[in-house]
């Protein structure tokens, strides 16, 4: 079964929406994301992917508070990116309640130091963010392009202990217009040994069922539950 990971993006405290990345194109949906994550544990979602848009731009965590306040009063297993660039960034995250990290752009400009922390804290721990646009990974916010094509980004970090990859089809982020099923298909076929999550576009109940049926590890869901085009309704049967 897939999992269904809700997301909330921080900026100022509060969470936000951005389309295709474009920290211009911003809609805030709610000013107090401890009641959203509230909402989505009511909701039978039991992970929670949290991400510091500040600290991506900052590179160092920046809303730190509200990891803490929803890891405290939740039981929601959240994975926390943005902003992380040093092992004191993930310790500061861990001790704030986040049970996983996901290493974005270090992970493209700072190999190294992230196949490092998958031999110290475990590939459970960190999840490798590969991001991308038409094929070729994305950095620094997704502001910038690298030389990295992503199949073979994924199959050197599955050769050093990267094992979950949260895959975001930056142009297709925030734009309601569906998923990359047809990517992800292709590298969950060739990377049988990678957990893929999929994130970007998901926009209705059936993009969820296709995701599954491709082999999926999970879906990162955003816009399409703050917008309503899927309701935990439709959602139950991959609660259970």
């Amino acid at each position: 079964m897939i999992q269904i990971i809700p997301a909330i993006d921080l900026i100022n405290g509060q969470c936000v929406r951005l389309s295709e990345g474009d920290f211009s194109r911003q809609k805030t949906y709610d000013s107090n994301p401890l009641e959203v994550a509230k909402r989505f544990e009511d909701n039978g979602v039991k992970r929670l992917h949290l991400v510091d848009l500040d600290g991506a731009r900052a590179r160092k965590p920046i809303n730190l508070a509200v990891l803490e306040k929803i890891a405290s009063n939740t039981n929601l297993h959240i994975d926390f990116g943005g902003g992380i660039q040093s092992d004191e960034s993930i310790q500061q995250v861990f001790a704030a309640g986040a049970k996983q990290i996901t290493a974005g752009s270090i992970a493209v400009r700072e190999p190294e130091t992230v196949k490092q922390w998958l031999q110290t804290y475990g590939s459970d721990a960190i999840i490798i963010g590969a991001d991308f646009r038409d094929n070729t990974i994305s950095i620094n916010a997704w502001a910038d392009q690298s030389d990295l094509q992503l199949k073979d980004f994924i199959a050197d970090y599955l050769l050093t202990g990267g094992t979950t990859f949260i895959c975001t089809d930056v142009s297709k982020d925030g734009m309601l217009q569906g998923p990359a099923t047809a990517t992800y298909r292709e590298l969950v076929q060739q990377y049988p040994g990678a957990a893929v999550i999929a994130s970007g576009g998901v926009t209705t109940i059936q993009d969820v069922a296709e995701l599954q049926e491709a082999g999926l590890s999970g879906a990162i869901i955003g816009k399409a539950i703050y917008e309503g085009t899927i309701s935990f309704k439709d959602l139950n049967r991959f609660l259970c």
